[in-house]
Order: C-alpha cells, then structure tokens, then sequence
C-alpha cells in the first residue's frame, strides 16, 4: 500500500494512454466535482479522487488512517456500489497529509465515513454517469438506453457493451454533470453487506507495512530516555558504558513539544533496534524534578472530590435544576469515580523521520497527518510544504496516535544525526509516558415528581480538561465534552438540568482516549439513571422510556428490550442497562451477569444495538462494537493506571492488565436500519458497558459499584 500524491497520479496515469480522473473539493458549504486535468489548470486542490485507467482499473485515495477500524474497506465499498465495479477492481492507496488538498484527514471522532459518504457517493455516481455518457455518444443513442454494471456499461436494447477501460478517454473529456441520481438503499448490491475486509490477507501474509516495518537506506534506529515525571528535566547524563555497546552510534539530548512544555529525555541512536535498547540499559541520566509538585492517585483524587463542593463551570444548563432540586422531598445523590488510563495499543508508539536538504519527510502510524504538518512547522521552522508525511498502517490508535509528539521527537533525532532514524517507544515507554486518559469524579444529583419523572438533574464532573494543557490555554473555559454521552432526548424532556464542571490543574499529561469524555461520563449518567429509576420504584429501561421524547430512541429501546429478553428476566439472574449516544451514534447495551458455584460475579452476555444511521459494512460495525465491549470491559474491571511520587506505576502487561478471551462473555450486536445521517462506528459502544455491567451486579447483588476498576472477584 504505497503513498501517492494526486499530481504524481495524474503523471503516472497519464503514461497509460488516458484515465479518467475526478476529485471534489470544497469552497464554503459547497462541495464541486471536477476533472483532475481542469482542477490543475485552475490551480485547485482535490479534497480527494478516483481514477480509473484504460484496463477499467479504480484507484482512489484514503485520506483518513487505517488502524484497525475498517476505513480500508469501508471507502472503497461505497465507492465500488455507485460506480458499478467489482469491490476487487478498487486500488487503494493512502493520501500524504495535506488538509488544503484533502481537508481535515484526523481519524478521531468516529468521522471518517460520517463525515464523507455523501461526497464519496456523488463522486462515483458522477464518474458513472460520464462512462455511460461516453459509451451512449460511441453508440449514438440514448443516455437512457444505457446502464452501468460490473465496471462496464450495457445497452439495454442490444445487450452491446463497453468495458470501462475503453471509454476513459471519451468520458474524460466530458463536462462532469452537477447532479446525479444515487441508490436508495433498498438498490444497494454492495454497501450494508458483510464483503471481507481487503486488509485482512495483507495483516496476515505480512504485506501490510506498518510503523515499524518501514525501512529506509542507512536508516538508524533510536530509542530515548524519557524522565518519568511528565515535566521532569534532563540535568546530566554519563554515556560511558552506553558508547561502549556494540552498534551505538550516538547519545543526545532531546526536548519533544507536548502541549505547552517539553518532555526531556536522552536518546541512544544504534544501527539496529537491539543495540539501541542495550545501549540505553547501561545509560545513566540525572533527572531535575524541581518546580513541580509528584503526586499520588490518592491526592488527585482527593482533589477532585474536594472541587465538587465548590461552584463549577457551567456547562449546559436549562430551567432551575438547584432550585428545584433543594425543594424536592423525593431526590437523590451520588458520587462516581473512573481511573486513569493508558492506550496500550498494540503497536507501540513509534515513527521514522528523514531530515534532509531543509525538509523532513515522515512515516508512521499517525491519525493526523495534517495536524503532524501543522504542529512541526514552527517547532522546525519550515513550511508546511517541507514536511512530508506519509500514513502507514497502524496497529490501534485510540486517540493516542492523533498526537504529534513522538513524530516531533523523530524528527529532531534525525536533524542531529544526520540520517534517516526510526524511533521506536518499548512497552514500558508507551505505558508509562502518557498522555493518558484523564481520571474522573462525578457528582450526581437529581429529583423526581410524584410519578417518577426527572424534575431536575445535575451533573458535576471533576477532572483534568485537556484543553487546558496548551499554551496559552484559557483554563476558565469549560469542557465542552462534559455533557458528551447523554441523550439528546433527555435535554428536551428533562425540564431541569446542569452540566458543570471543576477543572484540575496538575502535571500528568491526558488526551483523548477512545470516546474520550463519553467513555467516563456515561459511568456516571446511566449507573446515576438506575440509581433514580429505583428511587422512582420504576423497571430501568420503563424508566428511561418516560424520558425519550423521540421515535428513533424508543426504536432501538424497543429491539433492545426484544432481543436481550429483557421482559422475561429469571431470578438468580442480573440484568443491567444502559443508553448513551455519543459522535451522532446511539448506543443501547444489555448486560446479563449470574453467580459461579463459588459465589463470584461472571459475565454471561452482553447484547449491544447500534443506531449509527446510514451505514457501509455490517461486519465491521460488529467488530467495532465487539472491540469497543472488549476495551471497556478492561477498563472496568482489569487496568488502570496509579500514580507514586508524580510517576506512572504501571510498567507492562504483567500490572497493566488486560481482559483475556476467557474474561471476553457472548457478545450479541444488532444494528438499526434507517434514514438517519451517517453516525461513528468506531467508538459509541463503549461508553454504556460500564454502568450496564453494574447495574447488572445491582440487579443481582443489591450492591451498587461507584467507582471503576473493581474486580468480580470480590464485588
């Protein structure tokens, strides 16, 4: 899977004979399709493109990263279903960062298909249109005698028909139409069906080049150092030992930008992976820890609680929900914790960067080549169109990889030495260094009239903003993602509520992490809905039901009811709920949990209904959500990341567990069909796991679990 920019595309394509080229790119809220040869005569950049050359061949690019998510078959599944072709006929090749060319390529946010599939739709639908365009001009007759089918287009009446192949240089001199017809989904042949994933025989031959496959001539390899509290010094380091390891070339200092310090460290450079890891065994580094406090997760925490007595930032408010609140003779209050995290992603950071002839030029597993091309700039004081970054397959991002930190650290390794260097962090770096995952705590209050409706509801989250860690950051600005995970429904049929949060201003390093808030707030908004369902005297998923005002919500509650059973609950079985909605996806999840013969908790199935809209690839959404399950289970009851002393005290796998396939229960997906917008896929399962699994443990137990990880073991 090699990197290809549309100019070198258009050249290469070119020595074939002809192709036919088209691209969109936007200008305001419009978004226009034109031919590549007239989009570089006006001197404008394609936000993306296909090409299809004169053996029918279909490239396009994905501007978005693979890592694990499935855009690699996603992009060209929808491309393939409106321009007629076999999925196999479709090339796919990964975009260098360039947001004025492609527009924003961060793969966060569960955006890559939502915020594409319209544009990706039209875009094939019009290639399309001008290939039977072309074929019904060859044959001098009617456009609407002509379809398009199995990249080639048919004339109905005499079953004549022209490979695509042959009619790229006729349909490339045609003037793209400004509208074409697209597929309902009933019409669909392609999308909404489970095709295998085309990088799956790539992941498992060993085709695939991730990070850390990439190899460069004279290429050295680096690993570095790193003070293990977040904004700890270099204050002097002895190489001795290190320069005497077989292999080692180099021993510097390094200073990599993140957020609005610099992370110290020293990196040992060796001409083989090995050697640079030996190296930095035997290296001795003093480290200046001054100026800053080390604290424990028992003093964060103690903080954090300590703020939910204090006046918030308000976040989103409506109505009286203090006021009210304070009235009420039937309310309710409660208190959640979540812990720090780390993204353990299976391929540990790493990057290869070439530091030459006043320009650099990068390879790794990255989410945001554009923001990579952004963020260097001034730290290398070049310009944009001197940092080339090129996107490899990544194994996991998780938001981790959405940072620019370790390219960054590449980079200035490379310039110093002189020569292309691949850094590669070690399990233990990637554990402990962060950015993590903030831990948070919740405080929960809410009131009901007399026949069990929410009158007032507040959340206060109590936390680190990760807004606020950049220079010259605004720190009286809230977080805007307090509220994620609630249920638009709820702000219209709750009358009374307040979301505010206290932020905490201390020096560990947090980001986002799959879902990012919504994968903490949830814990606290569903297991507090439970709470105040049983305060109402009211079934958990009956309850919620009084406060969805809108059909598509009580859509997936019902198919949610109907396929975990959920009316034909037995004793000794616990059943717990949970919905949230996050990245315009709605989540519903139903976990069933029951005691082993020694009296500890098992989880015996989980079912899952997603509602993420228009949507490409069911296999996919069902590996998404499976994956999600699975990370938030670990999340809950298997890893978290402490602090001793301002230093993470995970180090590995052997403390920083994680959930086996033994712990893994039945995991159950449904997915909604209907007319909705495209929603993300990649993240919104995660979020209702947690509070769903303690719920169940209530339903069971009669125990209620605040506070995250426990253990089943002894809950």
């Amino acid at each position: 899977m090699s990197t290809l920019s549309r100019r070198n595309f258009i050249k290469l394509s070119s020595l074939t004979g002809a192709a036919l080229t088209l691209g969109f790119y936007s200008h305001g809220k419009e978004t226009t399709i034109v031919k590549a040869d007239t989009a570089e005569s006006l001197g404008i950049d394609l936000n993306a493109w296909i090409s299809i050359d004169t053996s029918g061949k279909v490239t396009i690019t994905n501007h978005r990263a693979e890592m694990g998510q499935g855009s690699f078959q996603s992009v060209p599944q929808i491309i393939a279903e409106e321009l007629e072709v076999d999925l196999n006929a479709v090339n796919i090749v990964f975009a260098q960062g360039n947001n004025a060319k492609y527009g924003s390529q961060i793969t966060g946010g569960s955006s890559t298909i939502r915020g594409s599939y319209k544009k990706l739709l039209n875009l094939s639908a019009t290639a399309r249109e001008m290939l039977i365009e072309a074929a019904a001009n060859k044959w001098k007759v009617p456009h609407s005698e002509c379809y398009a089918e199995n990249g080639h287009v048919i004339h109905k009446p005499s079953g004549k028909k022209f490979h695509y192949g042959e009619l790229v240089q006729e349909a490339s001199k045609l003037t793209p139409p400004k509208h074409v017809k697209l597929k309902l989904p009933e019409e669909y042949k392609i999308i909404r069906k489970p095709v295998p994933r085309q990088d799956t025989p790539l992941k498992t031959n060993g085709k695939a080049i991730f990070g850390m496959d990439k190899r460069l001539p004279g290429m050295l390899y680096a690993v570095v150092e790193r003070n293990p509290r977040f904004q700890g010094k270099v204050k002097s380091f002895d190489d001795t030992e290190t320069k005497k390891v077989p292999g080692v070339k180099h021993v510097i200092p390094v200073k990599t930008s993140v957020f609005a310090t610099f992370r110290e460290g020293v990196a040992v450079v060796a001409d083989s992976l090995w050697a640079a890891m030996q190296g930095r065994k035997v290296l001795k580094v003093e480290w200046d820890d001054t100026g800053f406090e080390h604290l424990d997760t028992e003093q964060l925490y103690t903080r954090m609680n300590e703020s939910l007595t204090k006046p918030g930032l308000s976040i989103r408010t409506q109505g009286n929900a203090k006021g009210v609140f304070e009235k009420s003779d039937n309310k309710l209050e409660a208190v959640y914790e979540t812990p720090y995290e780390s993204h353990s992603c299976m391929e540990p950071v790493n990057c290869t960067a070439h530091y030459h002839d006043d320009m650099v030029e990068i390879w790794g597993p990255i989410q945001g080549p554009d923001w990579v091309q952004d963020f260097l700039s001034p730290l290398l004081n070049l310009p944009k169109e001197k940092i080339v970054v090129n996107m490899t397959f990544l194994g996991g991002g998780f938001g981790r990889k959405a940072f620019m930190d370790y390219p960054h650290e590449a980079a200035i390794i490379s310039k110093e030495v002189k020569a292309p260097v691949q850094v590669v962090w070690t399990r233990e770096d990637d554990t402990t260094q962060g950015p993590f995952r903030p831990g948070m705590v919740y405080g929960c209050k809410g009131s009901l009239s007399k026949d069990g409706n929410i009158t007032s509801y507040a959340l206060h989250t109590a936390g680190q903003n990760m807004d606020h860690q950049w220079l010259n950051a605004n720190k009286e600005a809230y977080n805007n993602s307090g509220s994620e995970g609630f249920l638009e429904t709820y702000f219209r049929s709750i009358p009374n509520y307040d979301f505010s949060d206290s932020p905490l201003d201390v020096p560990i390093p947090v980001m986002w992490w799959r879902s990012v808030y919504a994968s903490t707030n949830a814990f606290a908004m569903e297991s507090f809905m439970d709470e105040l369902a049983l305060k109402a005297g009211k079934d958990p998923l009956a309850f919620r039901r009084q406060h969805l005002h809108d059909e598509r919500y009580h859509a997936l509650a019902d198919k949610l009811e109907e396929v975990s059973g959920w009316k034909n609950r037995k004793k000794n079985e616990g059943y717990g709920i949970a919905i949230t909605e996050c990245f315009s996806t709605i989540v519903g999840e139903v976990v069933k949990v029951s005691k082993k013969s020694d009296g500890k908790i098992k989880i015996d199935k989980v079912w899952a209904v997603m509602d993420c809209g228009w949507y490409v690839n069911p296999d996919i959404i069902r590996q998404q959500v499976e994956g999600s399950i699975v990370m938030g289970l670990g999340a809950a009851i298997t890893h978290a990341t402490h602090f001793k002393d301002g230093k993470a005290v995970e180090q590995n796998f052997n403390t920083y567990k994680q959930p086996r396939i033994i712990d893994t229960p039945e995991i159950e997906v449904h997915i909604m069909d209907n007319e909705e917008k495209a929603g993300g896929v990649g993240e919104p399962s995660l979020p209702p796991f947690a509070p769903a699994l303690t719920n169940a443990i209530f339903d069971l137990t009669g125990k209620r679990v605040r506070k995250l990880p426990f253990s089943l073991d002894t809950v």
